[in-house]
């Protein structure tokens, strides 16, 4: 009797537990899975004709001061706000990121930011966003211009506005410092490769290595924890990106030669002020010739790229 007495005290207790857990606590949720690419990769769909992608719309008259900005235009409406809302970056090191020490976003990216805002005398405010948010943060005027190493082409012509040229990068692909791959081709089918999502690096794996596993993050910090987490043997995307990956990771290594892809990279901006793609190309010009571009490509890129090669020439043309 008692042993029966304590397995029913027993068997209230368990209830009484359960019955508080399920009205207190919740379920810990499982990780998510990195987004992976469909088994049958899809065929790419044709780009907009746009005639030439990196063709922008050209300055008009030389560059007006901050005090004297046309009436009515775009940049007399950022410059009566006084700042200039920037989408970017805070985790591509060297492009754009949070400097640990000052807390300040910093980069090559930024730069360029920070010339148009002191063009317009104006201040800058940053919103940090993942590549995925590049182009509906302009289509929704969130920001009046994205500075996070966007790739030109006709597609996304066909939704924003893009400044002239400002960097000339390229597809490239990381890997352990301990792999002796040369070719992201020499690697068994099925390898898990990272790339981040909505960027042009992602449709470039597929079509070149349609034997890869493709997986995607929001972020180029998400790539280089998935691959320092041994989620993905490696890395696909930008030159620039991966230079910064492989300074934060010294067990990583960038393949020496392998490029296959060119990756003109401009300032997005909504088709609807195209005054101020005008304004911004105009600062573009100043910059590539008075030196100011050359002395931000060396502080860096210099250490993992070479020292600076000509400015990219503007292409104008619509």
């Amino acid at each position: 009797m008692k042993k029966q007495l304590i397995a029913a005290g027993i068997a209230a207790a368990l209830l009484t537990v359960a019955a508080c857990g399920s009205s207190t606590y919740a379920a810990t949720p499982f990780p998510t899975k990195p987004t992976e690419a469909p088994a049958t990769p899809a065929k790419p769909k044709p780009q907009p004709n746009c005639g030439n992608p990196v063709a922008s719309f050209a300055p008009e008259g030389p560059l007006p001061s901050p005090d004297n900005l046309p009436a009515g235009s775009f940049m007399e409406t950022i410059k009566k706000r006084g700042r200039l809302i920037a989408g970017v970056s805070a985790d591509s090191l060297n492009l754009g990121s949070r400097n640990p020490i000052t807390g300040a976003i910093e980069g090559f990216d930024i730069d360029m930011i920070n010339y148009v805002a002191a063009a317009l005398g104006v201040d800058v405010e940053l919103r940090v966003i993942s590549s995925p948010q590049r182009l509906p943060v302009i289509m929704n005027n969130s920001v009046d211009i994205v500075a996070r190493n966007m790739t030109i082409n006709c597609d996304r012509w066909s939704q924003i506005a893009f400044s002239a040229e400002y960097y000339h990068s390229g597809q490239k692909s990381l890997v352990p410092r301990t792999s002796e791959v040369k070719s992201l081709g020499d690697l068994p089918k099925g390898t898990t490769i990272c790339t981040p999502t909505g960027s042009t690096s992602y449709a470039n794996l597929r079509a070149r290595f349609p034997d890869l596993t493709a997986i995607t993050a929001d972020t180029d910090g998400g790539c280089l924890a998935l691959f320092q987490s041994g989620k993905a043997f490696g890395i696909s995307g930008d030159d620039t990106v991966l230079a910064g990956d492989a300074a934060q990771d010294p067990y990583a290594r960038v393949i020496p030669g392998e490029q296959f892809s060119q990756e003109p990279y401009g300032l997005g901006i909504s088709l609807q002020h195209k005054d101020f793609v005008r304004f911004v190309n105009g600062v573009l010009e100043q910059i590539k010739s008075d030196g100011r571009w050359k002395a931000s490509y060396n502080k860096w890129f210099a250490a993992a790229l070479g020292p600076a090669p000509a400015p990219p020439k503007a292409v104008y043309g619509r």
